[in-house]
Formats: structure tokens, C-alpha cells, sequence
């Protein structure tokens, strides 16, 4: 998923559920000058989602412990 993320990154956004996003860095990557900057774009979102869904993990194996 990461390589996606870096060589056609608007592809990264659609197959993980984000059209508007998805189109948005389409348009920015038709440039030359902002393929470099859609690439990381899309690099650290998918970064942040894989954070966000290890925090959540996290979470719920505290809650569980409480119990």
C-alpha cells in the first residue's frame, strides 16, 4: 500500500474509501510539480490511518482490562 501511496497516490485515497480526497490529489498529481507533494500526501495519511487504528486497538484492550 505504501508503494501505491508513492507512485499513484490518488489510488492510495480511492481504495481506502476517500473519493473527494481521492480526486483532489488526481488533480494535484497531473502536475509535475505537485506529484512530489500529492506522494507524500498520501504517504502520511496512510501513516496517520495505520496510527489511528493501532491507537484504537490500544484503547479497547485497556477498556477491556478495566473489566
Amino acid at each position: 500500500m505504501m508503494l501505491l501511496a508513492i507512485l499513484l497516490p490518488f489510488l492510495s485515497f480511492m481504495f481506502r474509501g476517500k473519493i473527494l480526497t481521492g480526486i483532489i490529489c488526481l488533480i494535484l498529481q497531473i502536475t509535475v510539480i505537485g506529484w512530489l507533494p500529492a506522494a507524500i500526501w498520501a504517504a502520511l495519511s496512510l501513516n496517520n490511518a495505520r496510527a489511528d487504528r493501532r491507537n484504537d486497538k490500544l484503547i479497547r484492550a485497556m477498556k477491556q482490562n478495566q473489566r
